[in-house]
């Protein structure tokens, strides 16, 4: 499995009690109804399988796992941190009328002040917020995806409309 074959769901945040069990912090909108036989862990840049043998889902972005094999808390402590991934063929069918902040790559982003910024040319999700890369006078500039930047987003012309702060830009430039 590559990660090009597999879609990323979030990472393990800590251990819980000493018998192995970890928390996951699920980085995906829709982790309520994934379904978890398995998961593959980042490791080294490689994913490696883990079979779960119990879970529990919280509705506050969280769940517990309990993986074969891992039956301590040493051995559960070496994942701390990891990225968790599902391959794609588990990824939740979504509606014409969902739309995601990962969907903006590709569009033209506006500045209300500098007008046209360039193409978004990725979108990276980060816990609490994504962020958009943009190519910018030459040069990759960032900056968040939010409710208070973002004025419009036109899905038939592929545009984001955005007032960012004063100096963002300038932080890049310079």
């Amino acid at each position: 499995m590559t990660i090009e074959e597999s879609f990323y769901i979030g990472y393990i945040t800590k251990t819980k009690g000493l018998k192995g069990e970890v928390q996951v912090y699920f980085e995906c909108d829709d982790y309520e109804e994934l379904e978890f036989e398995s998961v593959f862990i980042e490791i080294n840049k490689k994913l490696i399988p883990y079979f779960i043998s119990s879970y529990k889902i919280h509705p506050n972005s969280t769940g517990y796992f309990y993986f074969e094999d891992i039956d301590i808390i040493e051995k559960a402590a070496k994942l701390l941190k990891k990225k968790l991934y599902l391959p794609l063929s588990k990824k939740p069918e979504r509606t014409n009328d969902e739309f995601y902040y990962t969907d903006l790559k590709g569009f033209i982003a506006y500045d209300e002040k500098l007008g046209e910024l360039g193409e978004i040319l990725d979108v990276h999700e980060y816990p609490q917020q994504f962020i958009a890369v943009v190519a910018y006078q030459s040069n990759e500039i960032m900056f968040p995806l939010n409710d208070d930047l973002i004025i419009s987003i036109d899905e038939e012309a592929k545009t984001l409309h955005v007032d960012l702060p004063d100096g963002l830009t300038d932080i890049y430039l310079s």
